[in-house]
């Protein structure tokens, strides 16, 4: 069971290095994440991201977590 308020804080604060990805086990769009990471999308990503794990409901959450959505 996947903590939000670690996976949010993980997005806004080290988004760019997709360690909220890596975090949830979704690894690809991790290594995707570190690929990119020079370009700062991934850190508008991880941002925006974060924001939404921190405003999803606990049930809402752990549905992304178990769905493991590539993207957001």
């Amino acid at each position: 069971m996947k903590n939000k308020m670690v996976a949010g804080i993980l997005g806004i604060l080290v988004g760019g290095f997709g360690i909220h990805k890596f975090y949830m086990e979704n690894i690809m769009p991790g290594v995707v994440y570190l690929l990119l990471c020079w370009t700062g999308i991934p850190s508008i990503l991880g941002l925006i991201e974060g924001i939404i794990y921190l405003m999803d409901t606990d049930e809402a959450f752990q549905a992304r977590v178990e769905a493991k959505k590539f993207f957001m």
